[in-house]
């Protein structure tokens, strides 16, 4: 029997925390530092996920066996290699990749370079650093509007401009250059604009082989009909109808396959999730970027139709033996549909107390940005709480998720209606 520990606090962890959570091989569940939904299928610790010395704490404390890492920033700060180079930790299995796989993430130069070694399609690029500024304007004049500037570092999914404008870019270009997002965009990738329905697709490995999980489409922009500002993720559907078998064996052959094969020949160990953010354009797919976790509030749709035992996909990840596992998924599609705090993405208060809770039917609730307070569960985030439903189809499943969305109530509460408009 296992005693696993989690890392992380949002809903892509509570989703994660209920489906391992099924597993007749866990004995017990920590999550570190967890939120209020992850207290109620395990235990939550009060250690932040950046904190190596306080986890490495609960792992010795509590005979860990198992430690599965939930969001990207303590991956690319190499908490893998710490486990690794630690005489106490080195034999625990951790799923996620050490730092030099975490780059797939942690650089967007890096991944593009990355892609571009293993022919894997993606948008033409050119990375600019201040010393390259003039190179850099000059290849934003032989594109065509839009144009896309990337921080190359990790900027909390904030380092992506897309600007109609030439003029506008060439002085985006040179506010990211000169700090707008910190030592993220020291470096910025200007990319080719691809136009097309975007798309997520996951695979856990062992580096070697690799089980593709149920795919989704996310909705990123807070405004109905896709406007506005970009957010962590308003709500997400699972299967895609555009994904038909022939669409999944492109991406399996030319992206997947590729990506790990190309892990391998660079000499990069990895283990874990590999997220493929792709856009289909015409009926190709191309990769848009590399996450190195599961996608989050993808996440919250796709653990429901894993009908497989989600600890023996992250044990195998573990242990390399990927190649003899099997998924099982359940045909039935599964929705998820965000509620987020008034004000969001902007600013937005914390601490309304949140009700209703008994009343919601038929879905499943995966706990974000919440918090326990006395007796009752109080707003902590942007992004407060996923609805999560299935149906015999996308509007079944949305109708659940929907009515169940004006049961829970907090004041300034937000939700899309239009989700899946463009499927």
């Amino acid at each position: 029997m296992l005693n696993i520990l989690l890392i992380g606090s949002g809903g892509r962890e509570h989703a994660m925390a209920w489906k391992i959570k099924q597993s007749k091989k866990v004995n017990q569940l920590y999550i570190a530092p967890g939120n209020a939904g992850t207290a109620a299928v395990g235990e939550n610790i009060a250690v932040g996920v950046s904190d190596f010395e306080g986890l490495k704490k609960v792992v010795l404390e509590k005979a860990i066996n198992l430690v599965v890492v939930g969001p990207e920033v303590p991956l690319v700060e190499g908490l893998h290699d710490f486990f690794l180079a630690d005489d106490q930790l080195k034999n625990i299995r951790v799923v996620g990749p050490q730092k030099a796989g975490a780059l797939l993430e942690g650089s967007k130069d890096f991944s593009k370079e990355f892609m571009a070694r293993h022919n894997i399609p993606t948008a033409k690029y050119q990375t600019v650093t201040a010393a390259t500024l003039e190179q850099g304007v000059a290849f934003l004049k032989t594109m065509q509007a839009p144009y896309v500037l990337k921080a190359d570092g990790l900027a909390a999914g904030k380092g992506v401009l897309i600007i109609d404008n030439l003029a506008e870019a060439e002085a985006a270009l040179k506010t990211m250059l000169d700090g707008q997002f910190g030592q993220a965009s020291s470096k910025v990738v200007i990319e080719e604009f691809l136009s097309g329905v975007e798309l997520s697709v996951f695979a856990i490995t062992d580096g070697k082989d690799y089980q593709i999980l149920p795919e989704a489409k996310d909705y990123k922009r807070i405004g109905e009909g896709d406007t506005g500002l970009n957010t962590g993720g308003m709500g997400a559907i699972s299967p895609v109808p555009f994904a038909d078998a022939d669409f999944m064996k492109k991406i399996e052959d030319r992206i997947i396959k590729p990506t790990v094969d190309g892990l391998q020949k660079d000499n990069i160990p990895y283990n874990g999730f590999i997220f493929f953010g792709l856009i289909n354009c015409g009926g190709e797919p191309y990769v848009i970027e590399y996450n190195v976790r599961m996608g989050d509030p993808e996440t919250e749709a796709v653990m429901l139709r894993v009908k497989s035992d989600f600890v023996d996909l992250l044990e195998a990840a573990a242990d390399g033996t990927m190649g003899q596992q099997s998924i099982e998924i359940d045909e039935r599609t599964a929705v998820t549909v965000m509620l987020v705090s008034g004000g969001y993405p902007g600013s937005y208060d914390n601490g309304k107390v949140m009700t209703g809770f008994e009343q919601v039917q038929d879905s499943i609730l995966f706990h974000a940005g919440t918090k326990p307070s006395g007796q009752q569960v109080v707003t902590a985030g942007g992004r407060v709480i996923a609805i999560s439903s299935y149906g015999s189809s996308m509007h079944e499943a949305l109708a659940q998720s929907y009515a169940n969305a004006e049961k829970i109530d907090f004041d300034g509460k937000y939700y899309r209606k239009d989700l899946g408009f463009d499927l």
